[in-house]
């Protein structure tokens, strides 16, 4: 590993630099490798001796891995990165080191550091330009109040970032995907509509304040999730990225042993969302993740036609997803505003596991 993540010289031309977008066959989350695909992956991999200190490992497809380090600390430990979602460099930093630092937050941790993942076709791609992405992870760094300690670059034919990303949380806050209650009710933190807005930019369809709302819910840090951890009503947090809404609720019910109910018509979404998937603007992944998961969610008859799309439309940098005693909802509710999540809502509940995993109303 090297330990300044500097990408290496790049041979001067006059030629124009092509959109980065361009150079990605899938950008953001999207990038996610679907997740039957993925299952049937893992199925054949060994498993090997757990410490008991593991508080969190592969067993829920949680958000983090959580190393109990003493009574007091344990270590989060996560990573992500993907290809460019946007086209321009530092926009396209800033959001990934904001999706990769958000899974320590969805654990119920704070960041401590980063190290950054780099891997850029230094013959395409200026320095100036590498550099701009760099910065744009990094000035999202400094606004979790993180160090990049270091990380690795490679020469590749798609231009990839992320961060492994570390955080600490107290081992009784530790949060995970998998301890939802029946009864509980569920709250989301952002917006969804990410994968259709960057659809639609892909095509050059997407206007001017469509692009900023974009980036401002992308680049928005889920900082609520140690307030949120610290709430004794809060049972189980993850956020929604790749696999859409359908997909991390469908996590939920799975690792808890119930059914989740999502009311569509409480789902906030991101204004002119609803218009651009109406048009057409889905990405591939909605399709493979349905195809990996559908089977498992019941829609009510008299749903918006874009609502299946919506449902697993997959989430860059998306929001936090909640699900905690209906005691706890006011609180939960106050934690999100005083953090600037003016769009969170009530969009379900935990019942008794039933035929179907998801049940959509």
């Amino acid at each position: 590993m090297s330990s300044t993540p500097t990408p290496s010289a790049t041979p001067s031309t006059s030629a124009p630099e092509p959109r980065l977008t361009s150079l990605s066959h899938g950008g953001g989350c999207g990038c996610k490798i679907a997740p039957g695909v993925l299952s049937e992956i893992l199925k054949g991999t060994s498993a090997l001796p757990v410490p008991k200190e593991l508080l969190v490992g592969i067993e829920t497809a949680d958000d983090a891995a959580v190393y109990q380090l003493n009574d007091e600390q344990a270590l989060i430990a996560t990573t992500d990165f993907f290809m460019p979602i946007v086209d321009d460099p530092h926009d396209f930093g800033r959001i990934a080191a904001t999706n990769a630092i958000s899974d320590v937050y969805a654990m119920g941790g704070k960041p401590i550091m980063a190290l950054a993942l780099v891997g850029m076709p230094i013959s395409v791609l200026s320095t100036a330009t590498i550099g701009r992405i760099l910065e744009g992870g990094a000035s999202v760094c400094r606004e979790a109040g993180i160090p990049i300690a270091g990380g690795h670059t490679i020469d590749s034919v798609e231009p990839i970032y992320g961060l492994v990303a570390l955080g600490l949380v107290h081992p009784k806050r530790v949060k995970r995907n998998a301890d939802a209650r029946a009864g509980d009710v569920l709250v989301l933190g952002k917006a969804l509509g990410v994968g259709v807005m960057s659809a639609a930019l892909k095509k050059n369809k997407l206007d001017d304040a469509a692009y900023l709302r974009m980036i401002a819910t992308t680049t928005k840090l889920n900082t609520a999730g140690p307030d949120l951890a610290a709430l004794a009503g809060v049972h189980a947090l993850t956020d929604v990225t790749g696999f859409g809404l359908a997909g991390h609720a469908l996590e939920i019910a799975r690792g808890s042993g119930c059914t989740v109910e999502i009311d569509w018509s409480a789902v906030p979404l991101l204004e002119g969302v609803s218009a651009l998937a109406g048009d057409g603007f889905i990405t591939g992944a909605s399709g493979r993740n349905w195809a990996a998961y559908g089977a498992e969610v019941s829609l009510a008859a008299g749903l918006p036609s874009q609502a299946q799309a919506l449902l697993s439309d997959p989430q860059t940098s998306g929001g936090l997803l909640v699900s905690c005693s209906p005691e706890s909802v006011d609180e939960v509710m106050t934690v999100f505003a005083r953090h600037g999540f003016d769009a969170a809502s009530v969009v379900g509940r935990v019942v008794p596991v039933s035929d179907r995993a998801l049940l959509v109303a």
